[in-house]
């Protein structure tokens, strides 16, 4: 498959590079694409693995999925238990610390990855996992800033679209999702006018304010072009297009919730279950949720079309990769362990992660049945670009997203204008960022 658009955040940039649906990788060379759960596991002695994780509402899903794996190798347990996912990290890092962590984690990636990996708490497992055809940047997530080694196995990607309610659409008279920005605008109007809020943004949570800011405004500040820019140092988050892009959520607050940093994220989402709300800028993990919550919404994505005055030309979708499993270096079942690790690295895991949990898999060679989630892995392929402050400003205190978080925050509330917040944002990063010029 071929990219249309080079990203060094999440997509690869060079001949080298493999989209999320690329060619199926193994832990085996000689059985790639195979599928076979029993070439991927190391041992099948008898043990029970404990596999922690901050999915609670996915319980169900992994158990169907280990329930495969188990039936493969006679004598292994998964023992699944999942945490709240606001707690989670704490619980993690103290398990971990002791005797009685679990044997394979759940870790973050990224960024967040990195206080791990420093305590010790993973197994390397470079040379123990064949990531060869996983996306580049998708295998950054999972390496050691310092070391370059692999820790875990990516879990899934993540991305970042507008979802819409195609009954209010209609009721407002709009057809189609619009595809230039002044059909956009329009929209909004024709919502607002007909008594629907048309942005559900619960600005109370800040960190979904980065998210808003991607969805709405990407093109405007350049995409990956910026981001190679700016991670070599010849932009800044003061250059004029990143604070224009600033500028153009706050030009779209009226058509939020009013006072909406007063809205706490989980009632946006009421709003956009409920009806209440046209359109929804959110990330592709949403999307199980919102099924569960209301089975008769009739939603579709789209790529907010290019803001006036933008570098980058077209609708853009953001990405990033999301969650990955390490084996704890104290378990006492290492072999069993890797063997379940390996296996989370083949074609058999990552369909069923589509399947069941409703997420795009980072194994590559996946397809997808559900209309939307092929629709989202088939617009961040034709046209990728990263998450930025995700991928790659969040290594160091404070992070990027906290900084900017809080910012959007500001500004939604004309505490701050456009300039400020970027001009904080390139403050704070600077605290430990530096340039690879």
């Amino acid at each position: 498959m071929k990219m249309t658009r080079g990203v060094v955040g999440l997509v690869a940039v060079g001949a080298s590079a493999v989209l999320v649906a690329g060619c199926a990788p193994s832990s085996d060379p000689d059985t790639a694409g195979s599928g076979s759960t029993a070439a991927a596991g190391s041992s099948s002695d008898p043990a029970t693995i404990t596999v922690w994780s901050w999915r609670v509402e996915d319980k169900d899903a992994y158990q169907k999925i280990f329930d495969v794996y188990e039936k493969a190798h006679p004598g292994v347990t998964v023992d699944f238990k999942p945490f709240k996912s606001t707690e989670y990290n704490t619980i993690l890092a103290t398990g971990l610390a002791g005797a009685d962590g679990p044997d394979v984690a759940q870790v973050r990636s990224y960024g967040q990855l990195q206080p791990t990996v420093a305590s010790g708490s993973l197994v390397d497992l470079d040379g123990k996992v064949d990531l060869s055809k996983f996306d580049a940047n998708v295998v950054k997530s999972v390496q050691g800033k310092d070391d370059g080694k692999i820790y875990a196995v990516p879990l899934a990607v993540q991305t970042l679209q507008m979802y819409y309610n195609q009954e209010l659409f209609t009721k407002a008279g709009i057809s189609a999702p619009p595809t230039t920005w002044a059909e956009f605008t329009a929209d909004l109007d024709k919502l607002k006018a007909a008594d629907v809020t048309p942005l559900a943004v619960g600005a109370k949570d800040d960190w979904t304010l980065p998210i808003l800011h991607q969805v709405l405004a990407t093109p405007r500040f350049g995409g990956s072009a910026f981001q190679m820019a700016v991670l070599s140092g010849a932009k800044t988050f003061g250059d004029p297009d990143w604070v224009a892009s600033v500028d153009d959520v706050k030009k779209l607050e009226q058509y939020m919730p009013e006072s909406p940093t007063a809205v706490a994220y989980t009632d946006a989402q009421a709003m956009f279950t409920g009806g209440t709300a046209a359109m929804f800028p959110g990330g592709s993990f949403e999307l199980g949720y919102f099924q569960k919550q209301n089975p008769d919404l009739k939603m579709g994505v789209f790529e907010v079309p290019a803001p006036d005055g933008s570098p980058t030309a077209g609708a853009v979708t953001p990405g990033y990769a999301d969650g990955a499993f390490g084996v704890n270096t104290k378990s006492s079942k290492q072999d069993a362990s890797l063997g379940l690790v390996k296996w989370m690295a083949t074609p058999e895991f990552g369909q069923m992660v589509a399947d069941e949990i409703k997420q795009l898999s980072a194994v590559p060679g996946v397809t997808y049945t559900d209309p939307l989630l092929k629709q989202m892995a088939d617009n961040y392929q034709a046209a990728p670009t990263p998450y930025l402050l995700l991928a790659d400003f969040r290594y160091g205190t404070p992070s990027g997203g906290e900084v900017f978080g809080k910012g959007m925050q500001s500004l939604l509330l004309g505490e701050k204008d456009a300039a400020t917040v970027s001009a904080d944002l390139q403050t704070g990063i600077s605290a430990w960022f530096k340039p690879t010029k």
